[in-house]
């Protein structure tokens, strides 16, 4: 009689988890089984389905990350992520050797913060920035207790007070002047420039990046395939309509108007959603400049407007006609068919991040409320 251990039976049980989950992200992103690229062996063994952003490599004792910041083609990071419990190899000089899992980080992104619940590794948080932008209470009231520690503004933060917290990493979303001179710190700093994905669901991907970093892979894969499969079957829903409203977004600042670009992530969700996005044929994935002129002449007769402010008050219609009476021209003015969303009051940016199939819902709820039920809006309201 053959005796089987039980530390064998763990480890076959094991094995047909790993097999199970790669099948099932190939099931789940139809795509991937047909695109991978031979020749980027990061994105091959790894199982990136939709992030543009990142790359991971996996060896026996430690985990190799590329960051590729979207802006600059030849300027990436490279993160060599090692358990505490191995032993440190030797890292190439430009290499940023990251001890895991980290259990003291400052955040300068209130997008990230959102991670940090979702994965429960908020008590490794032991500084931010900005705080009044982060809408988690309990990030909130720890601010206010002195548990986490206030770093200042973006703009303006607090270099000694950064210092005194000691952490093992920042977490920061973006790079400008100010986040350059972090490097001058000697601290690690571990770039998420997530928003910049033109994918909704490449943006949620990073939360498979940071989960690395706390030793949360497999709550972070699971977290990440809820969305995926969530959104997917959202998506199909709209497939077969056979009216699209068309929509436009935002409102004019200056003489410019700022509105997503046809590749954006928000056009992406326009599309899925089933609507007729004004700048769909456009190839850019950023914002794009225009004149108001240019925005009447496409969307005057459109059937929705959607906008985007930040303010302690609600917008009406009658402010909305005091700042720019040309606003009036447009039918959804007329027609009373224009919806806000207050980024002050409701973590909107955050849904992004993190909930892309919530802000997808909502959509649908808009443009094809026959599709739905007893759906209650989260971030957009009609405007009064």
């Amino acid at each position: 009689m053959i005796y089987i251990s039980n530390n064998c039976i763990t480890s076959i049980v094991n094995k047909v988890i790993v097999l199970f989950t790669f099948f099932f992200f190939c099931f789940v992103n139809r795509n991937y089984c047909l695109n991978i690229n031979k020749k980027n062996i990061y994105n091959h063994h790894n199982n990136i389905c939709y992030a543009q952003g990142f790359q991971i490599k996996t060896h026996i004792d430690y985990t190799i990350v590329r960051i590729q910041l979207p802006w600059d083609k030849h300027l990436f990071y490279e993160y060599f992520l090692i358990p505490k419990s191995k032993s440190i190899i030797s890292v190439p000089s430009k290499g940023i050797l990251i001890r895991t899992p980290l259990k003291q980080v400052v955040c300068f992104s209130s997008a990230i913060c959102g991670i940090f619940n979702m994965l429960g590794v908020l008590n490794t948080l032991i500084g931010v920035i900005d705080p009044q932008y982060i809408n988690l209470s309990i990030v909130t009231k720890k601010v206010n207790s002195g548990l986490i520690q206030n770093i200042g503004l973006l703009t303006n933060f607090d270099k000694e007070k950064l210092m005194n917290v000691n952490p093992k990493a920042i977490f920061v979303d973006c790079i400008d002047t100010n986040i350059r001179m972090l490097q001058k710190l000697h601290i690690p700093i571990i770039y998420c420039p997530s928003y910049m994905e033109n994918h909704p669901l490449g943006q949620a991907e990073w939360i498979r990046f940071i989960g690395l970093l706390f030793e949360k892979q497999q709550l972070a894969d699971s977290l990440f395939l809820k969305i995926v499969h969530m959104y997917s079957k959202l998506k199909k829903m709209t497939e077969n309509v056979t009216f699209r409203p068309t929509v436009f977004t935002e409102m004019k600042y200056g003489s410019i108007w700022y509105m997503p670009g046809g590749r954006s992530y928000l056009a992406r969700i326009l599309h899925d959603a089933g609507a007729n996005y004004i700048l769909k044929n456009n190839l850019n994935t950023g914002s794009v400049p225009l004149s108001f002129e240019f925005v009447l002449n496409k969307a005057r007769k459109a059937n929705y407007w959607l906008i985007k402010y930040y303010n302690f008050q609600n917008l009406t219609y009658k402010q909305l006609a005091k700042e720019y009476i040309n606003y009036t021209l447009f039918d959804a003015y007329k027609r009373k068919n224009i919806y806000a969303c207050n980024t002050l009051k409701v973590p909107y940016y955050q849904a992004l991040l993190l909930h892309p199939d919530c802000l997808l819902r909502e959509m649908i709820n808009l443009f094809h409320p026959e599709l739905m039920s007893n759906y209650v809006p989260k971030y957009y309201n009609k405007l009064q």
